[in-house]
């Protein structure tokens, strides 16, 4: 009895180890970016149909403080029935500074603008891949044939810190059309640019490097 125990007991412990962790047995990863959306506000006081005097110089020091950029969708909550042109204007000249346009609605934000203001919104979404790297799975012995746990988890983080918008995971962007500065513009900028090496090589003494 004692020898059979002794065989079968290390059997069930490796049995047990390959047991650990989640099972996936398809080449679809678990590990998906997760898109998450935050929304910051600025209340601007307003004069007439227009700013007052000094809010777009706050609006715009605003922004550079919350690092606007590429991605950043910028809304505006009028408390006017029909808005201003003019209000919407002043904050779109402010917005082109950084290259960006007007979107049209408003999220949802806590409040309301008081009198003679408007709220400004900047909608922020970032993507990441949750609960990686993970290595609950053992790669080894492995007898469910099932994936790594932390398969994916590389290509997939890598794919959400590159993407641009990270909206796009969700919907993508919409078909404007065929338009050939935009669909040569990376082949364009990559035969511009100037090759590796034109300026020569640095020469670098080998045997100055053990002197310190």
């Amino acid at each position: 009895m004692n020898r059979i125990f002794t065989a079968i007991a290390p059997l069930a412990f490796v049995t047990a180890l390959a047991a650990c962790g989640p099972v996936n047995r398809s080449l679809e990863s678990v590990h998906q970016p997760v898109v998450q959306r935050s929304d910051m506000s600025l209340d601007l006081a307003t004069a007439g149909n227009g700013l007052a005097p000094g809010s777009a110089e706050r609006l715009d020091g605003w922004f550079k403080a919350i690092g606007l950029g590429y991605a950043d969708r910028v809304t505006i909550d009028d408390p006017l029935p029909y808005g201003s042109a003019e209000r919407r204007a002043e904050i779109a000249a402010v917005l082109a500074r950084y290259g960006l346009l007007l979107d049209s609605g408003t999220p949802v934000t806590t409040g309301t603008p008081g009198a003679e203001t408007l709220r400004v919104v900047v909608t922020r979404s970032t993507a990441q891949v949750p609960n990686c790297p993970d290595w609950d799975r053992k790669s080894h012995p492995e007898f469910a044939a099932s994936t790594m746990s932390n398969y994916g988890c590389a290509v997939n983080g890598n794919l959400a810190a590159m993407i641009a918008d990270p909206e796009d995971f969700i919907a993508g962007t919409p078909y404007r059309g065929s338009e050939g500065t935009s669909t040569v513009k990376a082949v364009d900028a990559w035969r511009k640019a100037k090759p590796t090496g034109a300026d020569g090589l640095q020469e670098i003494d080998t045997k100055s490097l053990g002197e310190d």
